[in-house]
């Protein structure tokens, strides 16, 4: 009896040696299984993260690429409207000169059919009359330099206005 039991007790022993080791074998197995499975999640996720961060980059250097152009765009512009405004200072200023050397006089027409009374100016034309049969008054250099002075105003304003519409066509072009 006693060497069945050491039998039986021998076979029960390699039974659970057997069992531990297939028990180990599979749990080694499904560790390196799912250490694989865990691995190429993880590549899966840094590979969609560098993917998002690939397309971050691009949209912000095509950003950045519409700023510049906005910017050269936009030092463009002023740059050409300060030549505008700049030349149109000039002319007014050259105007103002040419009014107050005498060298240039401003009139304006007078409307005769109005005052037909013994008020009224004969319609004559002199040698330099541009227009024939119309009657002119020339005005006061003082009061010709002031009104060139409102429409020197005037035109840079406009072309103030003109530089801001420029300016808000490209901005909402671009956007």
């Amino acid at each position: 009896m006693k060497l069945d039991a050491v039998k039986w007790g021998g076979a029960l022993l390699v039974m659970l040696g057997l069992m531990f080791g297939s028990a180990w074998t599979a749990w080694t197995w499904q560790a390196n299984a799912y250490g694989q499975q865990l691995a190429a999640k993880e590549t899966a996720y840094q590979t969609e993260r560098t993917n998002l961060a690939n397309a971050n980059s691009a949209l912000i250097l095509a950003e950045q690429g519409k700023r510049l152009a906005l910017e050269q765009w936009l030092a463009a512009s002023d740059q050409a409207h300060y030549r505008v405004l700049t030349d149109e200072k000039t002319k007014q200023e050259r105007l103002r000169d040419r009014l107050a050397t005498a060298e240039l006089r401003l009139s304006v027409l007078l409307d005769t059919t109005a005052a037909a009374g013994s008020n009224g100016m004969q319609a004559t034309t002199g040698p330099v009359g541009v227009v024939h049969g119309t009657a002119r008054a020339q005005l006061d250099r003082a009061h010709a330099q002031r009104i060139i002075g409102i429409t020197g105003d005037g035109d840079q304003g406009l072309i103030a206005l003109q530089a801001c519409q420029a300016y808000a066509k490209e901005v909402s072009h671009t956007k």
